[in-house]
This record gives structure tokens, sequence and C-alpha cells, in this order.
């Protein structure tokens, strides 16, 4: 019967190699996202002053290598403060990220609204007055009518475009 080494030795307590290498480039990834936020953002994210000041170097470097090279001594001097240090600006990033993704899903939800009026026409302008009695009725029906003129005629979407706003504002009015 074979003896295995595995059996009688702890755990490995250091992470591997390949986790503190995606680590590296994770921090690397944070560096670069921070390089291209503007300067007023970067105030609202509690960097240490030591990164500000690299960070502001990094951006008057335009050589397509020394901006790599000065990129992954930012990343290394993120590297020695720690985690820590960055958790609120990896918070702030975030947060920007899912209001961005909340707001693009309901410019998506506002285009296929205006879609549904133009292509099933009463029907959807029902259900958009049951939802927003204040509506303007009058003023809706000509939008829509208009914006199915310019798109079948090829002309400039100027209606299609304002059926849109309104959309918006009704949305913005019930909020």
């Amino acid at each position: 019967m074979r003896h295995s080494d595995t059996d009688d030795a702890a755990p490995f307590e250091a992470p591997s190699r390949s986790q503190q290498r995606r680590d590296a480039l994770a921090v690397l990834e944070l560096a670069e996202t921070l390089v291209a936020l503007p300067p007023s953002r970067l105030d609202a994210l509690g960097l240490p002053e030591d990164v500000r000041a690299e960070i502001a170097n990094v951006r008057r470097i335009t050589a397509h290598v020394a901006r790599k090279r000065q990129l992954a001594y930012l990343a290394k001097l993120m590297r020695r403060h720690g985690e820590e240090a960055f958790a609120e600006a990896r918070a702030g990033l975030n947060h920007d990220r899912d209001h961005q993704r909340r707001e693009t899903a309901t410019l998506h939800r506002f285009e296929a609204l205006r879609e549904r009026l133009l292509s099933e026409g009463d029907a959807a302008l029902t259900e958009l007055f049951a939802q927003h009695p204040h509506a303007d009725r009058q003023h809706l029906r000509a939008l829509i009518r208009q914006a199915r003129s310019e798109r079948e005629q090829n002309k400039p979407l100027h209606a299609y475009r304002e059926l849109f706003r309104l959309l918006r504002e009704l949305s913005s009015d019930a909020d």
C-alpha cells in the first residue's frame, strides 16, 4: 500500500499562481478604467493620493508602449495598497454600470412601445391611455400618424423622435 504525501500535508494557504495572475489582471483592468474616467469622477472615488498622482502621470503619456508600461506600474502601486483601499472605487464603478444598464433597458422599453404604437395602432394606444390617462390623446394620435407618414415617405423622422420624447416624458411624469 502506497502512502500519499498529500494526505499528511496541510492545505496551501497562499493563492495559486493562476489566481495571483487573475488578481493582477483585475487590478490592471481597474487601473485602465480609472485612467479613462474624467477627473471630476476620480474625486468622488476616494483614491489614495499617490495613486491619483500616478493616474495623472499616465494620462500625460501618449506613446503606446510607454503608456502600457506606466499602466503596469500604476497597477503595481495599487496592489501595494491592497484591495480594501479600492473597495469604494469598485463599488462606485459597479453602481454606475448598474445604473447605465437600467437606463439602457428603459430606453429599449420606450423604443419597443413606440414601435408597437406605430405597428399596432389603436390597441397599443388604448393600452397606453389606460396607463397614462392624463396623456394628450389628440397630440399622440397626430404624432403617430406623422411618424408613419415620415417613415413611408423616407422623410426625416422628426415626429418619430418627438413621439419617443413624449413617451419618456409620460413615464417620468408617472414616476
